[in-house]
């Protein structure tokens, strides 16, 4: 039986991938509140932790669905930043640019009898903006950044000190970005009532909430990349290469926060 009890959702997530299907299925938040202790993140999310852990044990006892879930935490550093922006980064755009028609069909077609529609639109662009610039700096910025000091360490040439003093900069600001995130992803799931389709909703009006879902799945894993084992490795990499000083697991960075 594992031990799931003395772990944290941020630690049970790196070390079984597979585990991030059950948490997003009772909705406990492994990405931005990963820190929390797993029988307290069960409780936040309203489900008993026993039943949790039968659910775990089930998923990890069973043949693997979906064999990407078991490789990019187990990436190197440089690596991991190119599948962040390869896999997650496109799918992020091209859906933003997908559901941004679809909204505003939605909108225009169904909002006189579903005015909260207009709001979720609101939240959603806001989100999508937000997303824009987020992964740009990630992709400019801080992934090159990552990737020279990996070089560094493997012995491929040195890295020079980032005008920004140290990676632990960034990184807060990126995680305080998917906390902005986090937020708009829970203004939408509760304007919609969890996305619960309306009596004879048309293909589009499901089409738009099954998408909302699914981009919000996918950014979940994509924070959890990010947040938990990407910034980690980062502020490790860094200390090897300059000696700069990090805490406990190189997360010195990390606070209680909450995509919930």
């Amino acid at each position: 039986m594992l031990e799931l009890y003395n772990k944290t959702v941020r630690e049970i997530a790196v070390e079984f991938p597979r585990t991030t299907r059950v948490f997003e299925e009772f909705k406990i938040d492994y990405c931005c509140a990963g820190e929390r202790n797993f029988g307290d993140a069960c409780q936040f999310a309203g489900v008993a932790p026993f039943v949790v852990s039968q659910k775990i044990e089930a998923e990890l006892a069973g043949p693997d669905k979906c064999g990407d879930l078991e490789s990019p935490e187990r990436k190197n550093a440089s690596d991991l930043a190119d599948y962040i922006v390869e896999r997650h980064h496109v799918l992020t755009t091209n859906e933003i640019a997908r559901l941004t028609n679809l909204v505003e069909k939605v909108c225009r077609k169904h909002g006189a009898r579903h005015s909260e529609l207009f709001d979720i639109q609101t939240i959603f662009l806001a989100l999508a903006g937000e997303l824009a610039i987020h992964m740009r700096k990630e992709e400019m910025v801080l992934f090159p950044y990552i990737k020279t000091l990996y070089s560094a360490v493997s012995g491929n040439g040195p890295a020079a000190e980032p005008h920004f003093v140290t990676v632990r900069n960034p990184v807060r600001r990126m995680m305080t970005e998917h906390d902005a995130a986090g937020d708009f992803l829970q203004q939408m799931r509760q304007l919609s009532k969890n996305y619960a389709l309306p009596e004879g909703a048309c293909p589009s009006f499901r089409a738009l909430y099954y998408g909302f879902e699914d981009l919000e799945k996918d950014l979940h894993r994509h924070i959890h990349l990010e947040n938990n084992v990407l910034f980690p490795r980062a502020i490790e990499l860094e200390q090897k290469v300059f000696g700069k000083a990090a805490g406990k697991n190189g997360a010195d960075y990390v606070r209680p926060s909450s995509c919930n």
